[in-house]
């Protein structure tokens, strides 16, 4: 993977103008080479993880209709930190973060 201080190689150029003649002709779909792009050339639109409050993780776990035991275990978190994450004492980051709005913004069934 390369980062945008330093140039691509000669592979991984080669590699993307493969790709690209492949979405060309149809052989690719368009978000298979997106995600070929995004991965080699760090493009700038990344997803956007927004911070999310107790409140917000708490509405999201009730309308999964599940007990913070089972949507912990679906988050790999423990109870007791899922329980802080919605009382506002801790604020997620790192993969949480993530996984919480995935499920914000496709729903539960993203993830299960």
């Amino acid at each position: 993977m390369t980062t945008n201080n330093k140039k691509t190689s000669r592979l991984t150029d080669a590699l993307l103008e493969t790709a690209n003649d492949m979405r060309n002709t149809g052989i690719l779909s368009e978000a298979a080479y997106e995600k070929i792009t995004m991965r080699h050339l760090v493009v700038k639109d990344k997803p956007v993880i927004e911070p999310l409050t107790g409140e917000e993780i708490r509405m999201m776990r009730e309308q999964a209709h599940m007990s913070q035991s089972v949507f912990a275990h679906y988050l790999n978190l423990t109870v007791g930190y899922l329980s802080q994450l919605e009382r506002g004492i801790k604020n997620p980051t790192g993969a949480a973060l993530a996984l919480l709005n995935v499920i914000h913004r496709k729903g539960i069934d993203a993830i299960l």
